[in-house]
């Protein structure tokens, strides 16, 4: 082993003892990484990064997207839209057999669209939807499942954090990757929704069926949910038309939101001032991410470590497949104990290589990394997800929420699954995208 590959494995030990220390992730990756320049380029070189990449960072105008995006999450919650959106997808399957479900499912997607955010989705959902499947006698196990897994659509249907992090890491097209999202985020919708269905064929009693809306009650509805539609219709569908740069479709999706929280009257009683100060904290904990990420990146690839361990793994003489899914099991095993985020910044330096030296789609591989990401949300021990719920329902067992997100979980192995046979549905919509 050379001196550089001991710095760079001794970089990524340091790291994770950082983490079990509960430093935060991008600070223990500023720290690593700057030690790390030093030790292989010199003190002069590890200051000018440390000089450099934040000022390039924070003045960044494709990092834009980042506050604004969670701007129009922030607003669409204190808006009413997570209501809105419930009341119409609950006049539509309300009475099918874990209607409620279903329904939260099919809202929790819908929100997704306007939030991007996987623990906002699950807290906002959670505190419309819970008290009604409380209401009807649901089981706790598919209520307490059904928010925490369909709260985690909201880092794959875009907006997505996640994606906007993902691209930036790894300098692919952030507005391809939002488009990549939408075909599998609703891919994992309908499964969640089989998913429930074929849980309360078995187990009728736990999702009661709910009364049957009528044709001009469902109108109705609908129509309530109509500015939320329209928000997302005309940011992402003005992506997809070449109309908005991603960071214009931001600035346009955070107006409309803002305006409409606005006609609402829903920002005053101290609501406008909890709006900026999430959305300001939400950015300056993922600019810092960031700004670590870009310094311990280069730090690993200073030392040379990912091209040597994508040199060892492409030498190995088994289908690429089994390669691709050891990967993937990784960081499945990751997910137990480490973040999402924490997750995506540490390894993909390490990952990105090996994939590309596989000949996989890097577009399509963000799409497959995000799904994993969501699984971690609801992973024993660690599942913020699982305990976001666990908070709005505390009389409920930690082990009974656990048990109702098992079936999701496997959905979302389905899912990945499929998207592997089949790349093409990640793939459709970014490459028909106009120019």
């Amino acid at each position: 082993m050379s001196y550089n590959d001991f710095v760079g494995l001794g970089g990524i030990a340091v790291m994770l003892v950082l983490l079990v220390l509960r430093m935060p992730i991008g600070t223990a990756m500023l720290l690593v990484g700057i030690i790390g320049f030093a030790m292989l380029n010199g003190l002069p070189a590890a200051l000018s990064a440390i000089g450099t990449y934040p000022f390039q960072y924070a003045g960044a105008y494709d990092l834009a997207v980042i506050p604004l995006f969670v701007l129009m999450g922030n607003c669409a919650a204190v808006s009413g839209m997570a209501r809105d959106l419930f009341a119409a997808a609950y006049a539509w399957v309300g009475h099918w057999r874990g209607g409620l479900a279903s329904a939260t499912i099919a809202a929790c997607a819908g929100f997704a669209a306007v939030s991007g955010s996987s623990v906002a989705s699950a807290i906002t959902m959670g505190r419309v939807c819970l008290p009604e499947m409380r209401r009807y006698n649901y089981d706790h196990r598919l209520a307490t499942g059904t928010i925490a897994a369909g709260g985690t659509l909201g880092i794959l249907i875009p907006p997505s954090t996640a994606f906007v992090i993902y691209g930036i890491l790894t300098e692919q097209s952030i507005g391809r990757l939002l488009l990549a999202g939408i075909l599998p985020g609703l891919l994992l919708t309908a499964i969640f929704m089989i998913t429930i269905a074929i849980w309360t064929y078995y187990r009728p009693h736990y999702g009661p069926r709910g009364p049957r809306a009528s044709w001009p009650e469902r109108g109705r509805a609908t129509a309530q949910a109509g500015p939320m539609m329209g928000v997302v219709l005309i940011s992402i569908g003005g992506i997809y038309a070449g109309i908005f740069t991603v960071s214009e479709a931001a600035a346009v999706g955070g107006f409309l939101a803002f305006a409409y929280a606005l006609w609402k009257r829903t920002l005053g009683g101290g609501n406008f001032n909890r709006v900026l100060i999430e959305t300001v904290g939400t950015t300056a904990m993922v600019f810092l991410i960031l700004i670590g990420a870009q310094v311990f990146g280069p730090f690993l690839a200073l030392s040379g470590l990912p091209e040597h361990i994508a040199g060892l793994v492409k030498d190995l003489d088994v289908p690429r497949v089994v390669i691709l899914l050891m990967i993937l099991g990784v960081y499945l095993l990751l997910g137990t104990f480490l973040e999402g985020f924490s997750m995506l910044v540490l390894t993909l330096p390490i990952v990105i290589p090996i994939v590309t030296a596989l000949g996989y789609d890097l577009i399509w591989f963000g799409v497959i990394m995000v799904i994993v990401l969501e699984m971690g949300l609801i992973d024993p021990p660690v599942g913020i997800n699982v305990f976001v719920v666990k908070g709005l329902v505390p009389d409920v067992p930690m082990s009974q929420i656990f048990a109702g997100i098992l079936p999701f979980w496997l959905a979302m192995m389905v899912c990945i699954g499929i998207l592997i046979a089949v790349p093409d549905i990640a793939l459709l919509i970014p490459n028909s995208m106009i120019r």
